[in-house]
């Protein structure tokens, strides 16, 4: 079996296989480091995250790590694996306790690009005015981007940061329920809020 392959190669040998297009490498270390991540989403749990947000967060960093390793780079993947796991945490609990009434995330800017039908484009520019005549509403100047991004934010629940936040990198609706241990169908339909949040919002922005 492919899975008694993997448990034979070293992590460094497995990224390196995951950059030649074996794609299911990806599932396989996930699985491999989830008890990683449960384990210090247990222990940051007493710093004043929700456990299962930071699992959540935690898995997001997992993800990262895969995507950013380089085997050059002299460190071992484990090590580097638990430094994206431990600052995405730090930072989502640093987040909540800035501002305890926002959803426990990391910032999602709107410049971040997305993937609108094959291309790569900003988040900002799938978010459809309204009146589309309008140039106030054709114009987003960098600071009224940022007060709409922080405001959205604050009208977005945990998971549908989550799910924006791995959109924005790029990832599958499937990647992203796997995860986050949610279904493909709620994460088509937390995307489908996100959006409609958006443009409500934009349109009282704009009002």
């Amino acid at each position: 079996m492919q899975r008694n392959r993997y448990e034979m190669l070293t992590d460094e040998n497995l990224i390196e296989e995951l950059r030649g297009g074996d794609s299911a490498i990806t599932d396989f270390i996930m699985n491999k480091y989830k008890p990683m991540v449960r384990k210090k989403a247990r222990a940051m749990f007493l710093l004043g995250g929700e456990n299962e947000d930071l699992i959540q967060e935690g898995m997001i960093g997992l993800f990262k790590a895969i995507r950013d390793y380089e085997t050059r780079q002299g460190t071992s993947f484990a090590s580097f694996a638990e430094l994206c796991v431990s600052r995405q945490m730090y930072s989502a609990i640093e987040a909540s306790q800035r501002k305890k009434h926002l959803p426990l995330n990391s910032y999602v800017s709107l410049y971040e690009e997305s993937v609108e039908e094959g291309k790569k484009v900003p988040l900002i520019d799938t978010i459809e005015p309204q009146e589309e005549n309008n140039p106030e509403a054709l114009y987003f100047g960098k600071e009224f981007t940022e007060i709409f991004s922080e405001r959205l934010k604050e009208n977005l629940s945990t998971l549908e940061n989550h799910v924006l936040e791995l959109h924005l990198m790029g990832t599958d609706y499937r990647k992203i329920a796997e995860l986050l241990g949610k279904s493909p169908k709620a994460v088509d339909n937390a995307l489908q809020r996100i959006k409609s949040k958006a443009q409500k919002l934009l349109k009282n922005e704009l009002r």
